[in-house]
């Protein structure tokens, strides 16, 4: 197989400049790209995928296709692009995250998944020359709130476009694999599961008073040690603690690993401890340590990485990020890593690592998201963490992604992960971490309110509820009904496709053959046909205020108005409907009880909330029906008489059928025509049994979606299946707080302000506090403080809305970063911003990049001019200092 490949795919110069012989994993990979096929390659952190993409890529250039390359992270968004730019040069390669537009039409774009999406959504003619999209990282598809992109767009690109998903070692991956291959075609997966650098795991104790540290292997022939079983704390077991025992043993101290890593050959390490200020606290007490595991050589170019990467922050900015002790744990060899510092300074401890600079990094786990800095050894002080409420233990999964940094491909042959004793774990579920292989990759996919609007303004419902149902979470929780929607997807295209055939420049042939069948079916009816078959498209028409002129229950003669309260739609087709007269009184009406077609001949504001199980609600309606001014109330269509109905339908039938027969018999193609309206009449038979079928299987997607339709129908974002002008501006706006946004431009919540203003009253969306920086309880005016507590009051309505509807809640704002906001928008400097206020730089940054990116949200969805020049002045207003600095970065 290698040769083969290597003769017709994988050429010698893409050999020659990846430096080194691919693997057996990766030309399995090649010989699905070369096949026009995607392909799913999952394996071990460090194991090469990315060869596999840059493969994708060269065939691209070769084929004059694009290449559209996505990751989860705007850092590794970055990392891949100069990695790129290397491979390619600047005039090749591009890049888009939000902060970043370099590029944008070049043959290989290196983006963030969401900034795909929005393209799809928007139908970029960037997608047309379109060849290849890797999907990097894709099992962050799990991730709660933003996993659901990758879902929308794996579904969302075009049918022409093939798909390489790189992909950690999952235990599903052939599952996932399917559904790929169900909704975008041939698809192959590749699975590795042997590591390039062996693996070995370790557990280390503090004996004697915490003294002494002693490591073993955890793993000996397969089974878990039991050496390492006597030091477990009966507290683990959930027993009395003896005095003895609890002074006998202790957690190692940093001090003390770090003394063993060196003394084994076991450095460089990154120390994993999740929480920022362990993190920060661990330098410090290396450095008071008196720690210094670097080379007079090495602190020069430790010094000239940084001295490169600071050059866009000023001397105040530097001290106000504590730089000096930043710059004393590099040189000593010692860095710590965490969404807390700023990106130019996390960019010197990634570049100092990577060159071994630095020996040891004390990292939270967000370095195990795809950044590159792997490491001989990797320790993970505590084998549980904090998620926001309880301390729970690791996953398989996440302890794999951890210990995945350990061994350097062609620097290391053995990686090792330490772990370390804790009075909280047993180490039986230590060494279940360590031996688990099941990991399996989930769903996190629902219909957010953002999503909906973008689904009514781009598909007809029936599509989008199809759509819906090829997700990932539905295919896993039902797999036939991917299938069955991909059966449904590809008769649609066999029926669009048949349409033309059966165009008539001489008459209308699917008329006439709707006439004929509908002839056949009433002459071999005995009894006449019931008026509910001709009563029940109207029914299925009717919504909720429509007001009908029905017959009176007293006098059936006698007219009456009412007006539509709810609808049903039950299996094979029954249709009933709510109503409520002028009197308050509430009936059911259904489609075989009447003999008139219930047409509307009016409309009542409904009011909010919709609620028409309570009597308060039916009383208003009920009102707003009496006060309706008609001119006459009288029966709009005749009704029926069930004797005769027979007769009058074959006759005008036949009538109609030999007319309409003698127009087309003079077409020369018409016997084609017909063939082909037959077919697409079977086409559609097919259509309906699968949609049946569908529908008697789970529809949870579904119904959550129409949950969330409800909710943008209430509130007059979305009419029937269209978006009114504010669920316009809705489908434009990408943010966990979409709805709550828009319900605020629609206030003029966001109007009159100045532009420091808006920038301090938009950090309440982006900004969430923490234990450690809860942030600022005073506002920047009381203007501001007013706005945030009518926008907290539309919030409570709103999460009332949603949990009636069952609907995750919208996410709490929060006004503690609003003073901080506003400062840096009228130029204050970093010093004074976040001085001793207990803000973590890179948490600032961070708010601030998210801010710049809402205003550009907000800049271009908004009709008034005014307002959306506001919106995009305020980019000028705070991307400077060290914003400016950590966009160029990050």
């Amino acid at each position: 197989m290698t040769d083969y490949l290597l003769k017709n795919a994988c050429s010698a110069s893409f050999v020659e400049r990846s430096g080194f012989s691919p693997d057996l994993f990766q030309l399995k990979a090649f010989q699905a790209i070369d096949m026009d096929r995607s392909v799913l390659v999952a394996a071990p952190t460090g194991s090469g995928k990315t060869l596999v993409a840059q493969y994708g890529v060269d065939r691209c250039f070769s084929l004059g296709l694009r290449a559209f390359y996505t990751t989860p992270l705007k850092a590794l968004s970055n990392q891949k692009f100069q990695e790129f730019v290397e491979l390619y040069g600047e005039t090749r390669v591009g890049l888009l995250t939000g902060d970043n537009a370099i590029n944008p039409g070049a043959e290989v774009v290196i983006m963030t998944t969401e900034v795909l999406r929005n393209m799809l959504y928007e139908g970029s003619s960037d997608l047309s020359k379109l060849g290849q999209v890797i999907l990097d990282e894709v099992h962050y598809l799990q991730n709660p709130y933003r996993g659901a992109v990758w879902e929308e767009v794996i579904i969302h690109l075009p049918a022409h476009v093939s798909l390489i998903c790189l992909s950690a070692t999952v235990s599903n991956a052939h599952e996932f694999g399917d559904w790929i291959r169900t909704v975008r075609g041939p698809t192959d997966v590749v699975v590795e599961t042997t590591r390039p650098v062996e693996l070995i795991h370790k557990y280390g104790v503090a004996t004697s008073r915490g003294n002494d540290f002693v490591v073993f292997d955890a793993i000996v022939e397969d089974r878990p040690n039991v050496e390492c079983a006597k030091y477990d704390d009966p507290r683990s077991q959930g027993v009395i603690v003896r005095r003895q025992f609890r002074h006998n043993l202790g957690t190692p101290r940093r001090i003390d690993v770090l003394d063993y890593l060196k003394d084994a050959q076991m450095l460089p390490a990154v120390f994993f401890i999740f929480s920022r200020q362990g993190c920060e606290a661990a330098v410090e007490q290396m450095i008071r340590a008196q720690v210094r595991l670097t080379s007079a050589t090495e602190r020069t170019q430790i010094r000239a990485i940084v001295d490169d990467s600071i050059t866009n922050l000023s001397t105040k900015d530097l001290e106000a990020l504590g730089f000096s002790k930043f710059l004393a744990g590099l040189e000593a060899g010692v860095a710590s890593h965490h969404a807390g510092m700023v990106p130019p300074l996390k960019e010197a401890v990634e570049k100092c690592f990577s060159k071994s600079l630095v020996k040891v990094v004390f990292a939270t786990e967000t370095l195990s998201l795809g950044i590159n800095m792997p490491a001989r050894s990797v320790i993970i002080e505590k084998l549980n963490k904090f998620n926001g409420d309880t301390h729970e233990l690791l996953t398989p999964g996440e302890y794999t992604q951890l210990a995945g940094r350990a061994g350097r491909r062609g620097i290391d042959e053995i990686g090792y992960c330490l772990a370390l004793w804790s009075p909280y774990v047993a180490f039986s579920q230590v060494a279940n971490l360590m031996m688990t292989k099941s990991y399996p990759l989930t769903s996190s996919f629902r219909p957010t309110y953002n999503m909906a609007a973008n689904l009514v303004r781009s598909f007809e419902p029936q599509v989008a509820r199809n759509l819906l149902n090829l997700s990932f979470a539905q295919f896993r929780s039902d797999a036939e009904i991917v299938h069955l929607e991909a059966r449904l997807a590809k008769l649609r295209g066999e029926r669009e496709s048949l349409v033309e055939q059966t165009i008539c420049s001489y008459g209308d042939v699917q008329n006439y053959y709707n006439m004929t069948l509908q002839k056949v079916k009433a002459s071999k009816t005995v009894d006449a046909v019931p008026p509910e078959r001709l009563i029940i498209p109207y029914f299925a028409k009717l919504r909720p205020g429509d007001v009908l002129v029905v017959p009176s229950e007293e006098n059936f003669d006698t007219p009456t108005r009412v007006v539509v309260v709810a609808t049903s739609k039950k299996k094979g087709g029954r249709v009933s409907v709510w109503v409520l007269t002028s009197s308050g009184q509430k009936l059911l009406i259904r489609a075989n009880q009447v003999d008139f077609i219930p047409k509307p001949v009016a409309r009542i504001d409904l009011g909010l909330p919709y609620d028409p199980k309570e009597h308060t609600y039916l009383n208003g309606m009920s009102e707003r029906l009496r006060g309706l001014m008609l001119a006459d109330v009288s029966f709009a269509e005749p009704r029926f008489s069930r004797s005769n109905e027979q007769h009058v339908h074959v006759r005008q039938a036949n009538e109609s059928i030999i007319k309409l027969r003698n127009e087309l018999r003079v077409c020369p193609d018409f016997n084609q025509h017909l063939a082909a309206v037959k077919k697409l009449a079977r086409l559609g038979e097919m259509s309906n049994t699968i949609t049946a079928t569908v529908k008697s299987h789970s529809e949870s997607l579904a119904r959550q979606f129409d949950r969330v339709l409800e909710v943008l129908t209430n509130l007059g974002f979305v009419d029937g299946w269209k978006l009114t002008k504010k669920g316009e501006r809705l489908a434009g706006l990408f943010h966990e707080s979409d709805l709550l946004i828009a319900l605020c431009l629609e206030q003029g919540l966001f109007d009159d302000l100045e532009a420091s203003d808006l920038v301090a009253l938009l950090s309440i969306f982006v900004y969430e506090s923490r234990v450690s920086a809860p942030g600022s309880d005073k506002f920047p005016s009381r203007d501001l403080e007013y706005r945030f507590s009518v926008i907290a009051h539309l919030r409570t309505d709103l999460i009332k809305a949603e949990a009636r509807m069952r609907i995750p809640s919208t996410k709490v704002v929060e006004s503690g970063f609003m003073v901080y906001a506003s400062a840096w928008a009228k130029g204050k400097d970093l010093s004074v911003v976040i001085g001793d206020h207990n803000v973590p730089g890179g948490d600032f940054v961070r708010y601030i990049k998210q801010i710049i990116d809402l205003s550009r949200q907000l800049a271009n969805v908004v009709t008034d001019p005014t307002l959306a020049q506001r919106f995009r002045s305020i980019n000028a207003l705070i991307c400077r200092g060290v914003v400016e600095a950590s966009i160029k970065v990050n």
